[in-house]
């Protein structure tokens, strides 16, 4: 007995963590020498990466950069932090996806305000967390006060609320979380919070535009509704929800004894831009008792825009929104937001914890933000958007969107002067849907297969990176615009790559064709 306490005692020293290593890695007034070194470091080799990659992506493929990842061993720390920087520039910066380069036009991700990113050192290094007061302080208010601004840019009212989310998916979860305890308590009287689901839970129906965001579908189903209760509303030829589909889906509905849960328009779909017609939308909800929800995503950013934010009319009537500040603000990720017209609904996510948030503190007003959050723990993710409006302004930051919205304008006249080129509509925000469509091809397949092609060959040698969808089954491909930096000529330049690709792979695919002609010949001529 007593060797085994000494044999676990001379362990324990042998595995015991380095308490000096562990100490002066600690941010604190006595390691600050060592945290400026560090940074130091860090924009060094930022901006040896930054002026070394002059595209947006390597090319590498999964399976080639997994291979860097096979020797790397978690368990054994490296020597010092100039060996970690070196290992995360291979492993991380060197086939990063960067999003300021002018020829990234895929995805809705935006190049970033340095402010916010100074805004973001300062919010990790102090390592706020803005569930509640006691935790945050002055976080709490820079949050609130960013709210209130968007509510009152919305246009929302008094009793407007709102917070902070990790993005659209979940401010629209809130969404669909409100609208269903809201109508269960109207309809049949009960409380989901409290007493489950009403058995008669499954006549909820949500509606919203086919080209809308999935999150929507994802909703339903982690809210116990499923993707069958979301009813899909066709869409005018621009791509926006149509309001006669609409009002007969909602007549449908309430004829056949199911309730309309929620209508959800769309002020910027993904694919298109495009901007549903709110204010007929609202009229619509409003008639048939559904709650009214606006995801402003992407379109958002219209709010602040000089001359464009007229294209918003009737979101006001929202009965709740949702807003990336991290899509048309310009933002990093993650920086989001739900609001709501009013505020009392948001205590479907309230529990109070005696240990966080007591009742008590809620009565004396003590403002603690995870009341209203379907989080708990949340970084302080309103530094960034402050810092930026305080510094760059939210008159240059819409004027940016209006830029690109303009660029996009452009590259729709660019692209539909091309005789090969077949564009899909002409832009409402800064997005453009278009395909590959040489003259005197009617084979639908092989045009599908060619921007395909396209679109894998460009990611491959990284010049460019453009995003894709399809439509009515058939391949598009398209070009989303959120870089202010980006110009026409970089447009021209990536058009000359489409081309270029697709008539390379056409012409790979005719002499594939003529060569299996000539084989099934020649075995015809020898049977």
């Amino acid at each position: 007995m007593v060797q085994f306490n000494v044999l676990q005692s001379t362990q324990t020293q042998l595995h015991r963590p380095s308490q000096s290593t562990m100490v002066s890695s600690l941010f604190n007034d006595k390691n600050l020498a060592l945290f400026q070194m560090g940074i130091k470091k860090v924009v060094e080799l930022l901006s040896t990466n930054m002026k070394d990659n002059q595209q947006p992506f390597s090319g590498i493929l999964p399976h080639e950069l997994a291979v860097s990842f096979q020797g790397v061993d978690l368990d054994k720390p490296l020597d010092n932090l100039d060996d970690a920087l070196t290992e995360i520039s291979d492993l991380y910066l060197k086939d990063a996806v960067y999003f300021h380069q002018p020829k990234y036009l895929a995805h809705l991700n935006c190049p970033i305000t340095y402010q916010a990113i100074l805004a973001d050192l300062l919010a990790t290094s102090i390592n706020t967390a803005v569930e509640t007061w006691d935790q945050s302080g002055g976080a709490t208010f820079i949050e609130q006060s960013l709210i209130d601004w968007t509510v009152a840019k919305i246009g929302l009212g008094d009793a407007a609320d709102g917070v902070f989310t990790s993005g659209g998916t979940q401010s629209n979860l809130m969404a669909m979380l409100l609208a269903r305890d809201y109508q269960c308590q109207q309809y049949f009287g009960s409380s989901n919070k409290q007493q489950g689901l009403a058995k008669d839970f499954h006549r909820l129906k949500i509606f919203t535009s086919q080209v809308s965001h999935f999150s929507i579908q994802k909703a339903a189903a982690i809210l116990g509704l499923g993707y069958d209760a979301v009813v899909s509303v066709p869409c005018d030829p621009y791509f926006r929800m149509d309001a006669v589909k609409l009002a007969q889906a909602l007549e449908y509905c309430h004829q056949a004894g199911d309730i309309p849960m929620a209508v959800v328009a769309t002020a910027g779909t993904t694919d298109f831009g495009s901007i549903d017609p709110l204010g007929c939308i609202a009229g619509l909800a409003k008639q048939y008792g559904a709650w009214f929800h606006v995801d402003a995503a992407y379109g958002g950013g219209l709010l602040i825009t000089p001359h464009y934010h007229h294209k918003l009319a009737g979101i006001e009537q929202a009965d709740s929104v949702t807003i990336d500040y991290h899509k048309s603000f310009f933002q990093p990720v993650s920086c989001s937001a739900f609001f709501v017209k009013q505020k009392k609904h948001l205590s479907v996510v309230t529990y109070h914890a005696e240990y966080l948030n007591p009742l008590s503190q809620q009565q004396a007003g003590v403002p603690d933000l995870c009341n209203k959050s379907i989080q708990t723990t949340r970084r302080f993710d309103a530094l960034k958007l402050w810092l930026s409006l305080r510094t760059v302004g939210a008159n240059s930051l819409g004027l940016a969107l209006e830029q690109v919205m303009h660029l996009a304008q452009q590259a729709y006249s660019l692209l539909s002067s091309d005789s090969e080129i077949e564009v899909v509509h002409f832009p409402q925000l800064s997005t453009l849907v278009f395909r590959y469509l040489p003259k005197n091809n009617p084979n639908l397949k092989l045009v599908d297969e060619t921007n395909r092609f396209i679109r894998t060959q460009l990611s491959r040698q990284g010049q460019a990176l453009i995003a894709a969808t399809k439509i009515e089954g058939h391949q598009y491909l398209k070009f989303t615009f959120l870089n202010c930096t980006t110009q026409i000529k970089d447009v021209q330049q990536v058009l000359m790559l489409i081309k270029q690709y697709g008539e390379q792979f056409l012409n790979q695919a005719l002499s594939s064709q003529l060569q299996g002609s000539a084989i099934a010949a020649l075995e015809i001529e020898h049977a």
